[in-house]
């Protein structure tokens, strides 16, 4: 930014109100000590506004300077299923792994990542946490049983067998009829307390944290109501518990109660993060709750409070809009897993999506917000894994699947994933999504800190990229506010960041925002970046908008009559899988302001960030296994971001 000298008279002005300011007239003493003109005060053309600092103008920064990146959603040998299909490796070498050091695979592949990761939540299943290794070893406590013993059979055999066993293993959560001594409270209490000493010998403030959590994983029939459990205290309070799981009781209110009863007890805290909701078959944000009742004020307050993010990316696809709820929105079809629930027993129905996907969840939020008072919806939105190998991969050139039996291999892409007990449904291996990392604001990286973005909403998702993103809405942005380095500066004095609120818009304004993404330094140049906003109009119905605020190669590329942007190209050398950062641009900033704003309705926004096209992780295991890959596999890929949502709220 050009930094322009201030007249005189205004800096004498300025003087005679720093002699009455201590702090000021310190800072002036000093500047007069080391010599300098005491006429050298300036203003910012991107944020005109007087005011004395000295010569830094990153000194008195009080806001997060930068982002960090994790998985909050990492299993390991301790989740039944994940041991079942092979994993051997436990928290100690994720936490090596995630901190960037490189490890063996449970398939015997030396594996890095190309970064280091800041923080990691290891998310194992409460239900019979470390139960399957000790089948696997044959425990004498299990072995009476005849199931038990069967599956330890089967698993010992190793192969499809083993894959069969974890498929009966994982029907018999869902239909609560795993044999009892699997799941003694005996070995859970042990590995949990394991793994919290493990948790805090890893954590190292400043440099890498470590947030304990595990999963609660109900799924009901099949249905993924699953929730990521995160707290924000260490072993001493995380101990006080042994982790409530779907068997002792499978309704997210029951798990929420449990919480509270913890926060209550221990004086901790913690919270919930609901998983990408596209294998629910309507049932993660449904208008019902758990029994079928009517939402309530109380639901929604409680459901607003203990689960400010959602997990809105993964390997088990994307989960933020369908083309069949946004059919003008050509970036909606994006790693679809629209089939089926989580065990495929019971296929997708259309009037299903509309309770599963981010999108329709925030408008429906709105909805709900206006008969009830309180939004139980208003989410920010992260990525994670979900990674049942120990190891948090999300990049398509290094990516090790989402099980132990799906690590980088010759055929890993044409063997069916999940099936339907009745074969009629697949989901097959090349279908599975190298996704997703959280990008969050902290102030530090420390558990607190990140806990409390994640309270604030300050995050948001990627599919694997590391793209620094800023997202800031007020109502008094100006253009001039994109010509700067430090977006953050003139985002924060002016506005709210994302996560936050506005309302009830000043006479004659509008709500405008203030956009910033810069490209993964080793990934790939920005096609767009759009603001996607959602409202409830005057008649109570939900409506949508996708909006191309800022684009790569600009000079090149203009809106036809009808307002759509061409296509940025395609580099993708796909036979040699590679590409060229010659089309997009490396870094995209704007200042936008909604043309269709009612200060009188409920709305959100949030950005979306696409890359130009790169090569799918498919399109690496082609080149390095020498393998021929089916017509309807996707070859190339347009990864993206997604911040959380800035509110709208007229007055009541």
């Amino acid at each position: 930014m050009r930094m322009i000298p201030m007249p005189f008279a205004s800096t004498l002005s300025l003087l005679i109100v720093l002699l009455v300011l201590p702090a000021a007239g310190n800072a002036q003493q000093s500047i007069n000590e080391a010599g300098t003109d005491i006429g050298t005060f300036y203003r910012d053309e991107a944020a005109p506004l007087y005011k004395p600092r000295g010569y830094s103008p990153y000194a008195g920064q009080n806001y997060p300077t930068r982002v960090l990146w994790g998985d909050t959603h990492l299993h390991t040998a301790n989740s039944l299923d994940a041991a079942a299909f092979g994993n051997t490796l436990g928290p100690e070498a994720a936490y090596r792994f995630a901190r960037g050091e490189q490890v063996v695979s449970s398939t015997g592949q030396p594996v890095q990542l190309s970064r280091p990761l800041d923080f990691l939540v290891i998310a194992d299943h409460a239900e019979g946490l470390g139960g399957m290794l000790e089948l696997k070893k044959g425990n004498p406590l299990m072995m009476d049983d005849p199931t038990l013993r069967r599956w330890h059979e089967m698993v010992i055999t190793g192969g499809q067998t083993a894959i069969d066993a974890t498929i009966e293993l994982v029907r018999s959560v869902s239909t609560n009829s795993t044999p009892p001594r699997l799941l003694d409270q005996r070995i859970v209490r042990s590995v949990w307390q394991s793994y919290t000493d493990t948790a805090d010998r890893y954590n190292e403030p400043g440099r890498f944290t470590t947030l304990i959590g595990y999963e609660w994983t109900s799924h009901d029939g099949g249905d993924n109501l699953h929730r990521v459990v995160i707290f924000r205290d260490g072993k001493a309070k995380a101990d006080t518990i042994i982790p409530f799981s779907a068997f002792d009781s499978p309704n997210p209110a029951m798990l929420w109660k449990f919480l509270d009863s913890y926060q209550d007890k221990t004086g901790g805290q913690v919270l919930a993060i609901p998983h990408n909701g596209n294998l629910s078959n309507g049932h993660m944000f449904a208008l019902v709750d758990f029994d079928g009742r009517g939402l309530t004020r109380a639901y929604a307050e409680t459901r607003a409070r203990l689960e400010p993010v959602y997990e809105v990316t993964q390997i088990k696809g994307d989960g933020e809009a369908h083309p069949f709820l946004s059919p003008n929105d050509e970036f909606a079809g994006y790693e679809l897993w629209d089939k089926g629930n989580l065990d495929l027993t019971e296929a997708k129905k259309p009037e299903m999506l509309q309770y599963e996907y981010a999108r329709s969840a925030l408008k429906l939020g709105l909805k709900l917000e206006q008969e009830l008072g309180v939004n139980p919806f208003k989410f920010g939105m992260i990525g994670s894994t979900d990674s049942h190998t120990s190891l948090a991969t999300a990049e398509e050139d290094n990516f090790f699947g989402k099980h132990s039996g799906t690590e980088p291999s010759s055929g890993r892409a044409m063997h069916p994933l999940l099936q339907s007990p009745d074969g009629k449904l697949q989901i097959m291996g090349w279908e599975m999504t190298a996704s997703g990392y959280a990008g969050i604001w902290a102030t530090q990286n420390t558990r607190d800190a990140i806990f409390d973005a994640l309270m604030r909403k300050e995050v948001y998702a990627t599919t694997g990229p590391r793209m620094v993103v800023r997202f800031f809405g007020g109502f008094d942005f100006q253009p001039a506010d994109a010509r700067t380095r430090n977006p953050a500066d003139v985002g924060y004095a002016k506005g709210v960041p994302m996560g936050g609120d506005l309302a009830n818009a000043p006479a004659g304004k509008a709500a405008n925002f203030l956009v910033a993404a810069l490209k993964d330094p080793i990934g790939a140049n920005l096609d767009r970046i759009q603001i996607v906003k959602g409202w409830q109009d005057k008649s109570g119905g939900l409506q949508e908008k996708v909006y191309d605020v800022v684009w790569g190669d600009a000079q090149k590329r203009k809106p036809d009559a009808n307002g759509k942007l061409p296509a940025v190209g395609d580099t993708v050398d796909v036979p040699n899988a590679t590409w060229t950062n010659t089309i997009g641009d490396p870094e995209l900033i704007t200042v936008w302001t909604d043309p269709d704003f009612d200060p009188a309705l409920r709305a959100f926004y949030y950005a979306r960030i696409i890359e130009i096209p790169t090569p799918r992780w498919t399109a690496y295991d082609t080149k390095r296994f020498g393998v021929q890959m089916p017509k309807e596999v996707p070859m190339t890929t347009q990864e993206r971001a997604y911040t959380s949502p800035i509110w709208y709220t007229p007055k009541s």
